[in-house]
């Protein structure tokens, strides 16, 4: 039998204030999971109604008040559910989950990093440069087929952002952030299905910062949110889309929902 599945991650920065464009595309693009980052709701508030208003029955939500905040949102059933503390300090910024299939979804939200590429002047800079250091490790002991999703805040490639000159110097392009994600991709030999799809250097962005009077005209984007897989589930994705248009909905965030179809 086979079994098709479309799993979509969206930083949605705040999922109660725009409930209305999780709502629309949930209804215009219907992915069978819809994964979260930045939720910024504790769990007892997360509006768990009107989203299974839609058929979304499968709810798992790791949130903290105001920041943070990861969920996944399904139409098919979940279980084994896991929230692993890559940032060791109780932050809610990872959800897991099994799939019927065995396949293991993994929902991750990496820290930004603040302004300064420099872990002695910045500590939070630090901080997510141990994240990725974690997840490594963690890669590195995988045995389950897994798919990794999420807002990673690391545009690794030079067409992964908008001028790559410009961004030597700037947190989410720094040469040690590359160097970093690329360790962790290594580790497990994840398969990066954004670039599969949409090879470099053709442009693929998903994230375009709320500065911009017109984030369209400007297009200074770049590519912080990815979609891996272990190399025999990459075997099963059939399409990746990334959702442009979304950024200029009503209220929008200032990242773009990323699509990976599969055929099992």
């Amino acid at each position: 039998m086979t079994d098709t599945l479309k799993i979509a991650s969206w930083n949605i920065n705040s999922v109660r204030f725009r409930m209305p464009i999780v709502e629309r595309f949930l209804t215009e693009e219907a992915p069978d999971i819809l994964c979260l980052q930045e939720t910024k709701v504790i769990d007892a508030d997360f509006p768990h109604a009107p989203i299974r208003a839609l058929g979304y029955d499968h709810i798992i939500v790791n949130g903290q008040r105001m920041h943070h905040g990861v969920a996944i949102l399904s139409k098919v059933p979940l279980v084994a559910d896991d929230r692993f503390d890559w940032q060791a300090n109780g932050e809610a910024r990872h959800v897991g989950v099994r799939l019927a299939n065995g396949v293991r979804l993994e929902n991750v939200y990496v820290p930004a990093g603040g302004d300064v590429p420099d872990r002695e002047v910045n500590p939070k800079f630090g901080q997510k440069l141990d994240f990725l250091e974690r997840m490594t490790r963690w890669s590195e002991g995988l045995d389950v087929p897994t798919i990794l999703v999420g807002d990673f805040n690391v545009a690794p490639l030079e067409s992964d952002v908008w001028s790559h000159k410009q961004l030597l110097d700037v947190v989410s392009h720094t040469p040690i952030e590359v160097d970093t994600l690329g360790k962790l991709q290594a580790a497990h030999d994840w398969v990066d299905l954004g670039r599969h799809f949409i090879p470099p250097p053709e442009r693929c962005f998903t994230w375009w910062s709320y500065r911009a009077k017109d984030w369209a005209a400007s297009d200074r984007g770049r590519r912080l949110d990815h979609m891996w897989a272990s190399p025999e589930v990459a075997k099963a994705a059939t399409a990746h889309t990334v959702h442009e248009p979304c950024r200029s909905w009503l209220k929008p965030s200032d990242h773009v929902p990323i699509v990976t179809e599969f055929t099992f």
